[in-house]
């Protein structure tokens, strides 16, 4: 199966050497996740800031857009034009998976609401709980904790979305849309160390008190990989 990146952002320079680009941290989880599933993955990274697209939609068995330190109603012409990409795939049941931006992307771009979050910044780990069952994920998991880092939310879904996970601070954190579109806010490719040092360097951003929490927020277990393999068996269209 060969999964299309499509790249939103890039790390921090400064951090980069240590943890890898957003790239890198996709393929090693999800690579990480189909070995353990039997399954055989390639990737092909397309940065979307620069213009860069597969020749063909289908080029792809199915595509993931990255998170981004912007915002999706930000007036950037690539912005536009992901989006554009984003309704050629939904028209074609193209399989797509977006992550925290892409995710919101997803949602705004089909009928939803992505705003700046009432609340503020999440980051560090969050808990969320599922409410709604789904063939890509073991029926018997109630909940998951990922690590997150935004300051946008989705508001209110497409028509035909299905919510499939929630918390307080984040209503709309998991859904999809038929059997080609899964999106999630949180960020099961990002490790430990790189949410602390983002956290770090964002911390006069997100406020004292939110750095804090977020930090503390570390200690829990979290459910990356099992999120991972959701998101091979969606790509693969392979039931639990």
């Amino acid at each position: 199966m060969k999964i299309g990146v499509l790249q939103a952002d890039s790390v921090m320079e400064r951090l980069r050497l240590t943890h890898g680009d957003y790239p890198d941290m996709i393929e090693g989880v999800l690579s990480h996740a189909a070995s353990e599933l039997g399954e055989n993955v390639t990737f092909c990274t397309y940065d979307v800031v620069a213009g860069h697209y597969p020749d063909q939609l289908d080029s792809c068995n199915g595509y993931v857009i990255t998170g981004s330190r912007q915002s999706v109603y930000d007036p950037d012409e690539w912005i536009k034009t992901l989006r554009g990409y984003v309704v050629d795939l939904h028209d074609l049941k193209i399989p797509i998976i977006g992550i925290c931006f892409g995710h919101q992307l997803i949602a705004d771009e089909l009928g939803g609401t992505t705003e700046a979050a009432a609340g503020g910044w999440g980051v560090g780990s969050h808990l969320y709980d599922i409410v709604d069952s789904h063939w890509c994920i073991e029926p018997e998991v109630k909940q998951y904790r990922v690590l997150v880092s935004h300051k946008d939310q989705v508001i209110e879904l497409p028509d035909g979305a299905r919510l499939l996970a929630t918390s307080d601070f984040c209503p709309n954190a998991m859904f999809s849309i038929d059997d080609h579109i899964l999106a999630l806010q949180g960020h099961p490719e990002f490790s430990r160390g790189y949410s602390e040092d983002l956290m770090y360097m964002r911390r006069e951003i997100v406020g004292e008190r939110v750095y804090q929490q977020g930090i503390e927020s570390l200690q829990h277990d979290l459910q990356s990989l099992e999120i991972a393999k959701w998101i091979v068996r969606f790509l693969k269209r392979k039931p639990v």
